[in-house]
């Protein structure tokens, strides 16, 4: 499913205008990745959390010459699965 199937399903669940759901879905996807951008982690009871996850710097390759190359530390999304979602996609309902 990508964005424009979540705002018509949005649209058509609850009898919304297109516009309306479309501002709906923006806002949600905007507000969390302004949570994430500031360090906040989200919890979605059911559904899961995303949390940031913090890697540090390391020594890595270039895969095109083989050269050894350092890696910056980085900060990156990490989604973990809720119980109940993993139930459902285990069981395929």
């Amino acid at each position: 499913m990508n964005k424009s199937e979540l705002i018509e399903a949005l649209s058509q669940d609850i009898d919304l205008p297109h516009r309306e759901a479309a501002a709906i879905t923006n806002t949600i996807i905007e507000t969390m990745t302004e949570a994430l951008a500031k360090g906040d982690s989200i919890e979605i009871r059911g559904f899961g959390s995303f949390v940031i996850k913090n890697y540090g710097s390391y020594e890595g390759r270039n895969p095109k010459t083989g050269e050894k190359i350092k890696v910056k530390p980085k900060k990156l999304p990490f989604f973990k699965v809720g119980k109940d979602l993993r139930e459902q996609v285990n069981t395929g309902k």
